[in-house]
């Protein structure tokens, strides 16, 4: 990890059993006299009684704080202790991403540390052919759930993940609301997935105020279960839609939230395309480092999945989950109001390949190649 040669502190955050701790300990493993702490042990707790005296006595080797958010006190130690020797590459905290661990982090260490997020999976980490790409759409990222030793086994996971995120981790982070509501609003969302928010219908169907489930809704967002896509908002004189687009970011979660088993099940359900819209999107965010995302969305109808901009430069991807892709009216009509420098259709094709002038239907996996590339 590059980053603990520049900064003295690197903070990795992420939503549960997506690897942090995995690749955290190869990162320990690889630097001699590294210390490991999981602050979900007692003896390991038991050993920060007094965190400045035992950090103090480390203080020449890498130390890595496992789940860190569950002892916020020692952010400001942890600031004290770097004030006093800045060099880089001495502490690694892990944790989900709650908004309790930003801000304390974000507080205690500004000027000090590196954020950086872990997600699942990705298609160009995993992805190889048809089979592989299939796989994801079912299973998701998450790696136990991915590479689970048959369909069933991942399924059992996913439902468990969620039950034991919903009723244990998220009020562990702070969320104050009973998980009986938070189940029920996963479950819409499922069923929404990819429509733009609407938090006052949403609050009807709970029975709750619009604001509540604002709240949560962010909160799920800080603990990277969901994503909200804003809408573009540049000056093109159009009536453009304002509410942001809400994803739930790992698709293998949806299809275990809506009973989808395989895909065969997913390619005939009536969620298929918002699927692949959502898969596509995560997978184009994390692959363009540094591009501003948003959706494009006009009241005549014209309309782009995501636009990404960075420097100047637009890119424009639309999600068509079809493997012969016919776009609408409405996509030619938002590339003619936004000229973006490079358009693609990323489509469950094989190859890439031109479909008009500055135009092109394209992998996913080759669609975060060529991003990664920019």
């Amino acid at each position: 990890m590059a980053d603990l040669s520049l900064f003295p502190v690197v903070v990795l955050t992420g939503a549960r059993q997506s690897g942090k701790t995995t690749l955290a300990k190869q990162i320990a493993d690889s630097i001699p006299g590294s210390v490991y702490l999981d602050l979900q042990s007692p003896a390991d707790m038991a050993r920060l009684a007094d965190p400045e005296l035992f950090l103090g006595m480390h203080g020449s080797r890498l130390v890595v704080l496992d789940e860190v958010q569950r002892f916020p006190d020692i952010f400001p130690i942890l600031r004290s202790l770097i004030d006093k020797d800045r060099r880089p590459g001495r502490f690694l905290l892990l944790g989900s991403a709650s908004r309790r661990l930003v801000e304390r982090s974000g507080e205690s260490l500004a000027g000090r540390a590196s954020f950086l997020e872990l997600s699942a999976f990705l298609p160009d980490e995993c992805v190889e052919d048809q089979e592989s790409l299939f796989r994801i759409l079912v299973r998701g990222g998450f790696p136990e759930s991915f590479l689970a030793g048959g369909e069933e086994a991942s399924f059992r996971w996913r439902q468990e993940f969620i039950r034991s995120y919903t009723e244990r981790e998220l009020p562990i982070l702070g969320l104050r609301a009973p998980s009986p509501l938070i189940t029920r609003l996963l479950s819409m969302l499922a069923h929404l997935q990819g429509q733009t928010l609407n938090s006052s219908k949403l609050a009807g169907s709970l029975g709750v105020n619009p604001g509540s489930v604002r709240t949560w809704i962010d909160f799920l967002e800080q603990a990277s279960l969901l994503r909200q896509v804003p809408a573009w908002s540049g000056n093109l004189k159009k009536r453009l839609v304002k509410s942001p687009k809400l994803y739930i970011r790992d698709v293998g979660i949806v299809n275990s939230i809506l009973e989808i088993r395989g895909m065969d099940e997913l390619l005939g359900h009536p969620v298929w395309g918002a699927q692949w819209e959502a898969f596509v999107v995560e997978s184009a965010i994390a692959a363009g480092s540094g591009y501003m995302p948003s959706f494009y969305r006009t009241s005549n109808g014209s309309e782009l999945d995501l636009v990404l901009e960075k420097g100047g430069e637009r890119i424009a991807v639309e999600a068509n989950a079809s493997t012969n892709p016919v776009p609408t009216r409405g996509f030619w009509n938002a590339l003619e109001e936004l000229e973006p420098a490079h358009t693609y259709i990323c489509a469950p094709v094989e190859a890439a390949y031109p479909f008009k002038a500055g135009v092109t239907v394209i992998p996913v996996v080759e669609l975060q190649r060529q991003l990664r590339r920019r």
